[in-house]
């Protein structure tokens, strides 16, 4: 019978490691909103109504994702922004959702 030893076990870890992502690699599956080619991010933001003056956080949002397409995406996905007015209205978003 073979002793194991912290060598050994050290040795056949990034084997383990590896074959055991294989699967999921292999599998091609992503979470919601997540293709080959595109990541979807979705957001609402008070672009009008009392709290309209906060509307340049959403907008930099906007500019951040565009500025990332520019350059590739993440891992060669692009980013696709989706963001509507909530008029800063909890009661108008849930009605429109």
């Amino acid at each position: 019978m073979t002793r194991l030893t912290r060598r050994t076990l050290l040795a056949a870890a990034p084997g383990a490691l590896a074959s055991a992502a294989l699967p999921a690699r292999a599998a091609g599956q992503y979470g919601p909103g997540v293709t080959d080619t595109e990541i979807k991010i979705g957001n609402t933001g008070p672009y009008g109504g009392p709290l309209a003056n906060a509307s340049p956080i959403p907008l930099t949002m906007e500019a951040y994702f565009k500025m990332i397409n520019a350059q590739g995406g993440v891992n060669g996905r692009k980013i696709a922004w989706i963001s509507y007015d909530d008029v800063y209205s909890p009661p108008k978003m849930v009605r429109d959702a």
